[in-house]
């Protein structure tokens, strides 16, 4: 449909998962993409060649989300590169799950540094040239596990919630530039990490999703493409839930 055709994308963790669907779904509208990855470069090429089916431009970079100068120079290249920067998808994260009697402190310092502090960094070089431009949108990707919180999940509803106050107060600094920032909170989707799931696992959580079924990488890209084109040129400091209503 060309929602984002002329704008010029930039995606964290995008080999795989959300991080992916977000890739494809930015091409297929039209956008011209860079993302990163971290590990499989075979995986991260794959990727690139068939968003690159839909006409655009693609170029995937190994990078460090949670690095502050890997970060600086990763958005240097891009707009060297691409010669501008309209959105920016702070996606990258992980997990480490487990009671708190049990979270090692190593446990605790992974999940916040490279859940939390990543968005910072992406974020913070990535104004500059939105600035000049006085234009941009930023998503970042938070989790309904940041607004209600699961047990085992202390340290990543930690770095998801202080996603969605980073989110509101950077929609305030910026928004007289013209730049947006909104949060996604996904709800259970089915990526790589939902298939370690056994089957019971998967309908306890169905069963408490009032839509009946696990979302998609697509659901949540659907969001990513309304967000960071103008259909919502006048949404910002949002937090919108990608859920099937289980927040509600």
């Amino acid at each position: 449909m060309g929602l984002l055709k002329g704008k010029v994308a930039l995606i964290t963790g995008g080999s795989r998962g959300i991080g992916e669907a977000v890739v494809l779904k930015f091409a297929e509208e039209g956008a011209d993409i860079a993302f990163t990855y971290q590990s499989s470069e075979e995986k991260a090429n794959a990727v690139v060649a068939a968003a690159e089916q839909k006409g655009v431009k693609v170029r995937a970079y190994k990078s460090d989300a949670s690095d502050y100068a890997q970060a600086e120079t990763l958005i240097n290249e891009v707009v060297e590169t691409f010669g501008k920067l309209d959105i920016l998808v702070n996606n990258a994260g992980i997990t480490k799950d487990t009671l708190m009697l049990r979270m090692s402190e190593e446990q605790w310092d992974q999940v916040i540094h490279v859940n939390l502090k990543s968005v910072f960094n992406l974020t913070k070089h990535a104004l500059k040239p939105m600035m000049k431009m006085r234009s941009g949108s930023i998503i970042n990707m938070s989790s309904v596990v940041g607004v209600f919180g699961n047990a085992g999940q202390a340290n990543y509803a930690a770095s998801k919630a202080g996603i969605i106050g980073f989110t509101k107060s950077i929609a305030k600094e910026v928004g007289s530039r013209n730049i947006r920032c909104n949060a996604i909170a996904p709800g259970f989707i089915e990526t790589d990490m939902t298939q370690i799931l056994t089957e019971e696992q998967k309908k306890n959580y169905i069963d408490a999703i009032p839509l009946k079924r696990l979302g998609s990488g697509e659901d949540v890209a659907n969001a990513c493409v309304y967000l960071g084109g103008d259909l919502s040129t006048y949404v910002s400091g949002q937090v919108l839930s990608v859920c099937g209503a289980l927040n509600t």
